[in-house]
């Protein structure tokens, strides 16, 4: 069978690409057209458009940026339309997923949704939207289960993809010879993947570094921002940058500054205390602010329910309650020692690795069903 699945974001590159690996076991003859990252291209798809190219964020810069945006839909229909995929299979990026959902729809195209879009955050209503345009979704979270049925409709809860990556994942015990980091205790910054959002988190979690003299500081960077965009962050003294080590940095880090995204939720599989930090345009946060429906934005305390790790937001994020909230969560401290408690709470609570396995048997089979 032909899919054709979009995923706009590094996380989504991650996620796609073990999902194209287990529909590859699911489905020998499948063939598979996308607009993705790296690890999708990697993992066995043709690869139509990088997700680089559709990095905007936030309201303002979205708007700013629309005709290109626009330009870059039409291209992705034209495509779907020449390709005629039997399923169009969408992960994540919520903004430019949901337009296609509606276009493959209207097209006959069968629409499987991988990841759902976070509408229990904001704008609830646009459940109603996804079950207009969605013939299958496959949610990620237990609580999305329960909040769909509120609109009569039905899911599969798949488990959590990230369960599936860190199962899959084996630390580089010469990690901190090969990138040349000192015999120190660690503490990694995760600033983000959108050139504009790492400028604005780096600013200020840098800010902390010369009161903790007895640690190093480790920025975890990535390839598809050039190297001479971190070169500056790089000079500052205790700080080393490390590029598309990410996972290795957290399993030999004491703790972690983490710009709020699916980033939280990897540091707490990861079992590393951390703050959570977020900053955006002015414009951006009040809109945002304005239609925000849930008590917290990191994946961590909206799975627990309750605040497991601190969220600096917007002009609480500074260097001041930076620098009060790293103290709190570094070894010996009865705070840090809560928060890995609820670690464990939360990690029950997410279940067993294979979503990826669960989401492709289900894709396959209900395809298969389709074609009878």
């Amino acid at each position: 069978m032909k899919y054709y699945i979009i995923a706009g974001e590094r996380s989504g590159d991650l996620h796609a690409s073990n999902l194209i690996k287990s529909i590859k076991q699911e489905d020998p003859e499948a063939q598979i057209r996308a607009w993705g990252g790296d690890m999708m291209q990697q993992a066995g798809a043709t690869l139509v458009k990088h997700y680089k190219d559709l990095a905007f964020m936030g309201f303002w810069e979205v708007a700013k940026n629309l005709p290109t945006i626009m330009g870059f839909m039409k291209e992705c229909q034209r495509d779907i339309v020449a390709y005629q995929p039997d399923v169009v299979v969408l992960v994540d990026y919520a903004g430019f997923n949901m337009r296609i959902a509606k276009f493959a729809k209207k097209q006959g195209i069968r629409v499987f949704y991988y990841i759902s879009p976070k509408v229990w955050a904001w704008n609830q209503s646009r459940a109603y939207k996804i079950k207009e345009n969605v013939d299958r979704l496959f949610v990620i979270f237990p609580f999305e289960v329960e909040f769909f049925k509120g609109y009569e409709y039905e899911v599969d809860y798949v488990g959590n993809p990230l369960l599936d990556a860190i199962a899959a994942f084996q630390p580089n015990p010469l990690f901190k010879q090969e990138n040349n980091l000192p015999d120190k205790p660690i503490i990694a910054l995760l600033p983000g993947s959108r050139k504009q959002e790492v400028e604005k988190m780096l600013e200020v979690m840098l800010g902390v570094v010369s009161k903790f003299n007895q640690f190093h500081f480790v920025i975890a960077a990535i390839r598809n921002l050039p190297e001479s965009f971190y070169e500056p962050f790089s000079r500052v003294p205790h700080v080393s940058v490390v590029y598309e080590q990410t996972y290795d940095l957290l399993a030999h880090a004491e703790a972690a500054l983490v710009t709020s995204g699916t980033a939280t939720l990897e540091t707490a599989l990861f079992e590393v205390p951390q703050v959570v930090c977020y900053k955006t345009g002015t414009i951006t946060y009040t809109i945002a602010k304005s239609l925000i429906q849930i008590g917290y934005i990191s994946l961590v305390n909206l799975i627990a329910n309750k605040e497991v790790v601190k969220e600096l937001i917007q002009e609480n994020f500074n260097v001041p309650a930076l620098a009060y909230e790293l103290k709190k969560i570094l070894p010996g401290s009865e705070y840090r020692t809560e928060q890995l408690t609820e670690y464990s709470k939360i990690k029950q609570k997410m279940g067993q690795p294979g979503a990826s396995e669960k989401a492709a048997k289900l894709m396959v089979s209900y395809l298969t069903a389709g074609h009878r």
